[in-house]
């Protein structure tokens, strides 16, 4: 699935919970989920369209 880094526990390359991938106002695609160590935060992930592609084909959520 998804992973991006965790401001809160510091972690880096944490899977994201209910990733939602949409499409930022330049064009770009980010992934947009909860950490899934301390179920709490909020965590963003920047990213290419393959990647966009393959998480939505793996179960991501698509919102554009």
């Amino acid at each position: 699935m998804v992973k991006g880094y965790c401001v809160v526990c510091k972690a880096k390359g944490v899977e994201m919970k209910n990733p939602e991938i949409c499409q930022t106002s330049r064009g770009g695609y980010m992934a947009k989920g909860i950490c899934s160590k301390c179920n709490k935060t909020k965590m963003c992930a920047m990213m290419s369209k393959d990647n966009a592609e393959q998480a939505i084909k793996d179960g991501a959520k698509k919102s554009f």
